[in-house]
């Protein structure tokens, strides 16, 4: 939900949205919206070559010099969306598997502070990891000394130390 309202927000803003330069795409049957940031890229560039490669023959070849103006304004929408296609896939390689992993353990961590305590089926519902990730990432913070391990009814519950269940002596309360 935040992950759209955030792409709802920045494509609001872009500069590659803005009205015309939808109508650019839409004429030539393009919804760069919907594409992935490798596709942007490649059309972007690909749009780009043959706008300057046709104003290039246009050009050299005959005496319609005036139509880079032209062909010079067709290049705003297909350098943007080349842009905007590198920077996402730029944004895409930041989150490597090294980043990546520190990310995934530092959502578990977030999601564990706002709930106080978590099963491993909690934790994939309140994060974008998998049921097998967030338990064996509680795993490891627990045989780490990281959280406290908590059994009722049958069930694991992983929790950082000193949340609010505790009592000042480190006992449960009941």
């Amino acid at each position: 939900m935040a992950i759209e309202r955030k792409r709802r927000d920045e494509t609001e803003t872009s500069p590659a949205t803005s009205r015309e330069n939808r109508q650019f795409w839409e004429g030539l049957g393009l919804d760069v919206e919907s594409m992935s940031p490798k596709a942007q890229a490649v059309t972007g560039l690909v749009v780009g070559g043959v706008i300057l490669g046709s104003a290039a023959a246009l050009i050299l070849f005959t005496q319609l010099w005036w139509l880079i103006f032209f062909f010079g304004w067709w290049l705003f929408p297909a350098l943007g969306v080349f842009a905007r296609g590198v920077a996402g896939l730029l944004e895409g390689a930041g989150s490597g598997s090294a980043t990546n992993g520190t990310s995934k353990e530092s959502e578990l961590l977030k999601a564990l502070s706002r709930n106080g305590e978590l099963t491993p089926a909690q934790a994939a519902m309140e994060t974008s990891l998998s049921v097998r990730e967030a338990d064996e990432m509680l795993k490891d913070l627990a045989s780490g000394g990281h959280l406290d391990v908590r059994v009722r009814g049958g069930a694991i519950f992983y929790a950082l130390w000193g949340s609010e269940e505790e009592g000042k002596d480190g006992r449960e309360r009941a």
